[in-house]
């Protein structure tokens, strides 16, 4: 029995050290993330009751007044339907990947985040859910869910940055 462990935790040891972008065979790439397309997306954010807008009444991500999701995170998209079950809160989406966003790694463009509108139950649940930490630097406020993902009251909508699933 005691071998049996042992072994099992030495793969299980060995796994972790040698699997790609960690422990010693890590490289200084970025892990790679799966892509979502518009369609992908749309589903996934329907079957969770999630609606989503747009001032240009369309979705072409190289349109500013388009909200899109082409070539969302699929962690960015989980983190949404996380949110939606856990806060019970109506979710519309309101800024996707979509141009005309701030640029950066952790960018609307590069999949990471979501714009949400703002309505009670939402503000509720962020301010009493999570952490308050601060200013952002431009000057909005900002919550830190306990996965680490951030959620900027924008004024007009609350921007959020999904690092994993969790909301």
């Amino acid at each position: 029995m005691r071998i049996r462990t042992v072994a099992s935790t030495l793969t299980l040891v060995g796994t972790a050290l040698f699997a790609p972008g960690v422990g010693l065979a890590a490289s200084t790439d970025a892990f790679a993330v799966t892509k979502l397309t518009q369609a992908q997306a749309t589903s996934m954010f329907s079957a969770a009751g999630i609606t989503w807008s747009s001032s240009g009444g369309c979705s072409n991500r190289n349109v500013s007044t388009c909200t899109s999701f082409d070539q969302l995170n699929q962690a960015t998209a989980q983190g949404a339907v996380t949110l939606k079950h856990a806060s019970g809160c109506a979710l519309n989406i309101t800024g996707g990947t979509e141009t005309g966003h701030a640029s950066g790694t952790y960018s609307h463009w590069n999949g990471y985040k979501l714009d949400y509108a703002k309505n009670t139950c939402l503000n509720n649940y962020v301010h009493n859910s999570f952490t308050y930490i601060g200013l952002r630097g431009d000057g909005y406020p900002q919550w830190q869910a306990a996965s680490g993902n951030i959620y900027a009251d924008e004024g007009t909508h609350w921007d959020a940055l999904y690092y994993t699933c969790g909301c």
